[in-house]
């Protein structure tokens, strides 16, 4: 089984207020991107990384790159105006003989090797999958006047995260097929197909670093960890201790 991973790196990252790209900031003293790349790379059926950046930072993700080292291959791409834009332009650079296409978030250097294996064992099998984990807090529909219009049922909402993972033909085909569609994450696409996607429970680890918020909590995890700056090899279970 041959897997090709595609990694949206193109935004600006606004709410994180820096000067660099978010996936150029550091926690543990390298970029997240790094820790994610690593934590990608841990997995034997991997054999590509295809990150898509934009073009006035790509100097910058190139210094990185060549910086600290990543076991596997990783190509830079063209980014898009949209995250979907960058994955479009990421697929047409997929190698023929790829079986299945992960892809996942520049800013979630957490995920765990098991999660990933596991994702992508799901999508051979089934043909799209995603992490998820059951939500924990009580969600509220509000209209416009931020009424509360209901109290949605908790134990039927599931936050999506990535990895997702799909197989080729699968995920080629709804980009093809909705090649405009504004969507938050891939598996909405394939969903628009009528295709079932399997959800693999993953980690409350696995956040994504979006706001300055998140940069503290994401240097807790890194500090719970062993070895400091090897988030890739294992996350804990419990504070403290390494999975």
């Amino acid at each position: 089984m041959k897997v090709e991973v595609i990694v949206p790196a193109a935004g600006f990252g606004l709410r994180m207020g820096a000067k660099v790209p978010k996936p150029l900031i550091n926690i543990g003293r390298q970029p997240i991107l790094i820790h994610t790349l690593r934590a990608l790379a841990k997995n034997k059926h991997v054999q590509r990384i295809i990150v898509a950046v934009n073009k006035e930072n790509k100097r910058g993700f190139e210094k990185s790159l060549k910086r600290f080292h990543v076991d596997k291959s990783v190509e830079l791409a063209e980014g898009g105006l949209t995250r979907g834009d960058s994955v479009a332009n990421c697929l047409k650079r997929l190698r023929g003989d790829t079986d299945i296409v992960v892809v996942h978030d520049a800013v979630r250097p957490f995920v765990a090797a098991r999660i990933i294996e596991k994702v992508i064992q799901e999508a051979k099998k089934s043909g799209a999958a995603i992490i998820g984990v059951p939500l924990k807090p009580t969600i509220k529909e509000v209209n416009s006047q931020r009424e509360v219009v209901s109290t949605l049922p908790r134990e039927k909402l599931w936050e999506a995260q990535t990895p997702q993972a799909f197989k080729k033909e699968i995920l080629l085909k709804a980009y093809d097929k909705f090649v405009n569609a504004r969507v938050t994450d891939d598996a909405s696409l394939v969903e628009k197909l009528g295709i079932k996607v399997k959800v693999v429970e993953g980690s409350y680890f696995n956040i994504k670093i979006t706001t300055p918020e998140d940069l503290v909590l994401g240097e807790a995890i890194l500090k719970s960890l062993r070895v400091v700056g090897t988030a890739q090899c294992a996350v804990p279970t419990k504070i403290g201790n390494v999975a």
